[in-house]
Order: C-alpha cells, then sequence, then structure tokens
C-alpha cells in the first residue's frame, strides 16, 4: 500500500506517481527533501469533514507538536467554506491565532488573504522566511500561515 500524499498548496489526496497537482497546479517536493526537521509543515484542517471544535483541537495540538518538532511555519489548509462567504472553520481558526498570538504561544500568522509579496505584511513573511515563496504569490483566503 502506497503512503497517502497531499497537495501542500490545496490540501487534496494526490496519487504518488504525480508530480504536478491536477487540482491546482502546484509542483510536488521531492519526498527526499522531506525531513521531521525541516523548517515548513502544511497541516490540512479540513481533511475528515470535522466538526469546528474538533478542527480547533487538532490545531491546538499540531501547534505544541509543531514547535517540540523544531518547526518554524506552519501552513494551515481550512478551507473557505462552500458557502462562498467564508466557513466557520476558517473564521474560528483565525480567531483562536489572534488570541494565541495576544497570549504569546505563537509569534505571527498571515491570513491567506495577505499572502502576497506585495502586501506589506506578506513582504516581512517572505524576507524572514524564503521558503515560503510558493505560498506567498496570490492571495487564498484558504489557508493561513503560523509563525511559533
Amino acid at each position: 500500500m502506497l503512503p497517502r500524499i497531499f497537495c501542500e498548496v490545496c490540501g487534496n489526496d494526490l496519487d504518488s506517481e504525480f508530480v504536478r497537482c491536477p487540482f491546482c497546479g502546484a509542483e510536488r517536493e521531492a519526498a527526499v527533501q522531506k525531513t521531521s526537521r525541516s523548517a515548513l509543515r502544511t497541516v490540512n484542517l479540513e481533511r475528515g469533514l470535522p466538526t469546528v471544535e474538533q478542527a480547533l483541537t487538532r490545531l491546538r495540538r499540531e501547534i505544541v507538536q509543531g514547535r517540540a518538532l523544531g518547526f518554524r511555519v506552519l501552513v494551515l489548509i481550512h478551507g473557505y467554506g462552500s458557502s462562498g462567504e467564508g466557513g466557520v472553520i476558517r473564521e474560528e481558526v483565525r480567531r483562536l491565532l489572534g488570541c494565541l498570538r495576544e497570549q504569546r504561544q505563537i509569534n505571527d500568522y498571515l491570513a491567506g488573504e495577505q499572502c502576497d509579496r506585495r502586501s506589506g505584511h506578506g513582504r516581512q513573511m517572505a524576507r524572514r522566511f524564503p521558503f515560503l515563496a510558493k505560498y506567498l504569490q496570490a492571495p487564498n483566503p484558504g489557508i493561513s500561515l503560523v509563525v511559533l
């Protein structure tokens, strides 16, 4: 049985033979480059269609684990919502991230709408974390970047 692979940009399941995601067109990184000590970890909070509380519990757990494993940034895939107006999970994740930043449990976060190197906050993130280049090319309201 082959391991499950997820697109780091859109979060969709991929077959292991795909080099490029058929959903969003993003190129998949080589498996050799992935180590437990890399600077970036992608977390798909939508996987399994969780309730809001389940997604927030997973987010808290991933923040603790990410920090313990030495990750610098978490890319959260929370989706935008099926209504087209923004989903409840997205809103609650952003609310929790704001609280965690105020409590200094995370250093910072960037909402996907600001994921653009031309915006002020996006430009700062690109300078601090050059490995985020593919996430800072265009706004994406379905993700958030968390600086641990």
